[in-house]
């Protein structure tokens, strides 16, 4: 009880001489430093916000303006062609008593300040507009008209310099709404070879029905909203694909990422632990602060998905999810051995060091005390179905002991599990050790992961790694480049000495980790076990294979001039058509981050070129037919890919017309059919982001088989997701 007593800033008690002050004051100063914390941060954000809210220009160049402006009226002329003396005439009352010479200050300091937002806002447009162009992407690598060499110099004169991280979310274009009988065009092209004649010409009449009529409407009411919102697609995407799901968000949604391969960088699994969490409190620091380089290809990507990383969890509810997120939060919430505890992560408003993160974790593993009844599978409740859970959060844990535990779990930065399996590739069967730690990552035992949390960090009694991350706040790219970061501050900056443990010194007043209390009712403990249940058949059905290829790698491929990413897919295809004897309807992601508020889109990976070479290698063709039709399939996938990242994509202009026509009431059978149409092949490709921070060349053997998702439908499936090699 040590610490609830700790918590305590006073205590009183009356007595006949009066009340008696107990004051704490270690309470008192944890107070205070931590009020004084939240300060700095807000000190921060306002500075933030002050430089991107004027993002290209700087504060400073607002005060080169008015000296610019004083200048040229010291020499007799009027830069504002009457203006100033307009704008003096106007003054208020209270400046109208001061010199004739300090009112005249006074409008030219107006007038400097109304110049230099309208230059800002006259910049911000000229680089709205240079960043929706996007011809760049369709042209020969190696060839660069003169347009784009032209674009690219106006882009960086118009970028500013030292961006933060949100400096280019004013400036990002909004989404375009493509034409309708583009997408019904695009359409019926992807769906050609996966149709018979009959049906491919009953598809083609659903869509010339839809295109002329019902089409015509929907597409109003969708760029009406694309005048009004941020992104046409990304609330509708979020809401109705993620948060209104019912079933299971574990292996359904979420996904996972793993360690490095070949290394561990530490057996102890407390020190290996207290290097992984510091390094997220320093990533999250960059977050706060904006200190990280914003994302780009050629051109900056949005960085609004990472505004919800930590202290952000999905609350369910009976009809529909929601996503939470709040400012800050000092603790990470840890499970071990089926408890809970709260651990603090700042002590005198100072992060703890990696050493004494260790330390804490350790007295977590020595913790002999048991878990109380049913707070050993607690965690299954966001394993299972919805509507379950969301119940019983509202019956069980709503008021008392449960909320105010809930709330610590629900608040915390991010969840740890202190796992007490061993896992890796390791032993005398390595695929299949590899195959076990890739499943423990995607579903665990269904109840030692908090799913509902943004991510979950999982460290294992070996010392390996791995992260499982919740779905709808962010896309996995956003992901990656977190876990990239803390990858390789774990091994290259943070270390550990010549024991194995973390670098530094512990301060031995630190408060032990607050265990969580919880008062489960039978009736709540059954709901656990039936949500378990739900979640462990669902683990169960899952098949997973992971491999490492070294035969070659993205340079080989890069030498036959053909895009790796269409190499991977073509691959891909010709595996499905070799297992299946035919062609299926495949899902690869593609980012749309180009735009403001992107997420996702569909590349339709099956094309009618893809599948003619996979039908010519498979018939015997000779290799020059073959190597040719290999090319043309790679350009006509590498289109596809820029089509879906330039926002012409078909799938969720599809999606948002599906949405439209149900909030009219209206029933449109060719986007009924198109939405029900199963993909039986689901890819994805997240490459490295960050290339810099990671030494391949004196370290090779620093590399990860990246992460994964689940099978994407209860039919025979596929689910990739390789990293690039």
């Amino acid at each position: 009880m040590a610490e609830a007593h700790q918590a305590v800033a006073f205590q009183f008690t009356v007595t006949p001489e009066g009340i008696d002050l107990q004051l704490s004051h270690q309470a008192l100063t944890e107070i205070y430093l931590s009020g004084l914390r939240s300060w700095k941060k807000k000190l921060i954000r306002l500075k933030n916000g002050v430089i991107t809210g004027v993002y290209p220009a700087s504060p400073s160049s607002w005060l080169f303006v008015v000296i610019a402006i004083l200048a040229t009226m010291y020499m007799r002329s009027d830069p504002s062609m009457g203006l100033i003396a307009k704008i003096q005439e106007h003054l208020p009352v209270r400046y109208q008593s001061l010199s004739a010479q300090c009112q005249t200050v006074v409008s030219a300091v107006l007038f400097s300040t109304l110049l230099w937002f309208s230059l800002i806002f006259t910049m911000r447009m000229c680089l709205k507009q240079l960043l929706s162009y996007h011809r760049w992407m369709f042209e020969q690598r190696g060839k660069m008209s003169n347009t784009t060499k032209v674009w690219v110099a106006l882009v960086r004169i118009f970028s500013g310099r030292q961006p933060l991280l949100y400096s280019y979310q004013g400036s990002l274009p909004n989404q375009p709404v493509p034409a309708v009988k583009d997408t019904v065009k695009r359409y019926l092209e992807s769906v050609r070879p996966l149709t018979t004649p009959d049906e491919f010409e009953r598809m083609t009449s659903l869509a010339t029905q839809f295109e002329s009529s019902l089409g015509n409407r929907l597409q109003w009411y969708l760029k009406l909203k694309a005048l009004w919102a941020s992104n046409y697609v990304s609330d509708w995407w979020e809401e109705y694909i993620y948060l209104r799901g019912r079933s299971p968000i574990m292996v359904n949604s979420n996904y996972y990422g793993m360690d490095f391969l070949y290394v561990t960088p530490t057996p102890i699994q407390a020190a290996r632990a207290g290097n992984t969490l510091h390094a997220f409190l320093m990533y999250r620091r960059k977050l706060n602060r904006e200190e990280l380089k914003p994302v780009s290809t050629v051109i900056p990507l949005c960085a609004a998905q990472c505004e919800r990383m930590f202290n952000t969890t999905r609350t369910p509810g009976e009809e529909t999810d929601t996503v939470q997120h709040w400012q800050d939060s000092d603790y990470v919430a840890v499970y071990h051995r089926g408890r809970y505890f709260r651990l603090r992560m700042y002590s005198s408003s100072r992060p703890l060091s990696p050493r004494e993160i260790e330390s804490q974790l350790q007295r977590i593993l020595e913790d002999p005390s048991p878990p109380s009844p049913g707070e050993e599978k607690l965690g299954a409740l966001t394993a299972g179905d919805r509507i379950p859970w969301a119940k019983a959060r509202k019956e069980y844990f709503s008021l008392g002991v449960n909320k105010r535990s809930l709330d610590c779990i629900e608040k915390a930065a991010f969840f740890v599990t202190l796992d007490d399996d061993e896992q890796g590739m390791m032993g005398e069967d390595p695929a299949a050790s590899l195959d076990r730690y890739a499943k423990s990552l995607l579903h665990g035992k269904c109840y030692d992961r908090w799913f509902d949390k943004s991510f979950s960090v999982v460290i294992y009694k070996n010392g390996k790694i791995g992260l499982n991350a919740e779905h709808s706040w962010a896309d996995a790219p956003v992901v990656a480049h977190l876990w990239e970061y803390v990858l390789a501050t774990d091994s290259f900056q943070l270390g550990y000495n010549e024991e194995g443990h973390c670098k530094g010194e512990v301060d031995a007043s630190l408060p032990r980790p607050q265990r969580l209390s919880w008062d489960i009712t039978p009736e709540c403990q059954e709901q656990i076990s039936q949500s378990l249940a739900v979640a462990q058949a669902l683990a169960d059905d899952v098949d997973f294979h992971v491999f490492s290829f070294r035969d070659f790698g993205k340079g080989m491929i890069k030498k036959c001039r053909i895009s790796p990413d269409a190499y991977i897919q073509l691959a891909l295809q010709l595996a499905y058509y070799r297992d299946r004897g035919m062609f299926c309807l495949t899902y690869e992601a593609s980012m749309t981050r180009l735009f403001r508020e992107g997420r996702t889109e569909t590349v339709r990976s099956c094309s009618n070129e893809s599948c003619a070479f996979i039908k010519a290698l498979e018939g015997g063709e000779v290799g020059k037919v073959c190597r040719r039709l290999l090319r043309h399939a790679s350009e006509k996938h590498q289109n596809l890919y820029k089509h879906a990242m330039t926002g012409a994509g078909i799938d969720r202009h599809l999606f948002c017309l599906y949405v439209v026509s149900k909030h009219l009431g209206v029933d449109s059978p060719f986007l009924k059919e198109v939405l029900s149409e199963p993909w039986h092949l689901s890819t994805s490709q997240t490459p490295v982001q960050q290339v810099e921070l990671f030494d391949m060349v004196n370290h090779p053997e620093y590399i990860s088989c990246g992460g994964g998702f689940g099978p994407v439908s209860t039919s025979r499936s596929l689910s990739s997701s390789p990293n690039t090699f």
